[in-house]
């Protein structure tokens, strides 16, 4: 056997170096962060692993090491939108009249959806607008959360009734699917390129049509 060969055979039966994971200097706060504006961009199934781990900085293997599969870290990444940008949902519930609530959260979107600092548009609401099968658990999700806000709004609408704050005639449930159609018809509109102005004429216009007491 010549010594060609021999260095090949070798090579054949060396054993695969393992991947090293991430590099020390690897944030993940930051990587999150990334991510998050991946996916808010792209929707879930829009981003691709080479786009998030181009965004990261990192390659695949780093990412699964840090993060898990690409399900896990659109999770990830929801949980930080919802504890950050979108945190304005909470402030706007505690809010001491219904009114003062809906304006809250309605203006709030607004701000976040046209700032120019994030992409346009909510991330629950684009995040799945278009989902194959293999993308329904994701898809599924993001309703329960939305859903999450239709929820808290009729059991603040309900309180709101009996503090005398909402007519008695009032459907909370009606009330609160109606403020969650504007909100997310107003993503949308964002998304398509709606201007604050614009959006904003339509927050006043849910507001002169507020039941009053």
């Amino acid at each position: 056997m010549d010594t060609i060969e021999q260095t090949d055979n070798q090579l054949d039966q060396a054993p695969v170096a393992k991947p090293r994971g991430r590099p020390r200097a690897f944030d993940q706060d930051e990587a999150l962060d990334r991510a998050l504006n991946v996916f808010w961009t792209r929707g879930y199934e829009g981003a691709s692993l080479n786009e998030l781990t181009e965004a990261l900085g990192i390659n695949r293997p780093s990412l699964y090491a840090a993060f898990g599969n690409k399900e896990a870290l659109f999770r990830k990444a929801l949980g930080r939108y919802l504890e950050g940008p979108v945190s304005y949902a909470m402030q706007a519930i505690n809010a001491p009249t219904a009114r003062e609530v809906v304006h809250t959260f309605l203006v709030k979107s607004v701000e976040l959806t046209t700032s120019g600092e994030n992409p346009p548009g909510c991330m629950m609401v684009v995040g799945a607008l278009a989902c194959g099968e293999g993308s329904e658990v994701i898809r599924q999700e993001l309703i329960v959360r939305r859903n999450n806000y239709l929820r808290m709004l009729a059991e603040r609408f309900e309180r709101a009734k009996l503090e005398g704050d909402l007519p008695a005639n009032v459907s909370a449930s009606d009330l609160a699917r109606y403020v969650t159609t504007i909100h997310q018809g107003l993503s949308v509109q964002a998304t398509s390129g709606a201007t604050r102005n614009e959006l904003m004429g339509v927050v006043n216009l849910v507001m002169q049509s507020w039941p009053s007491a």
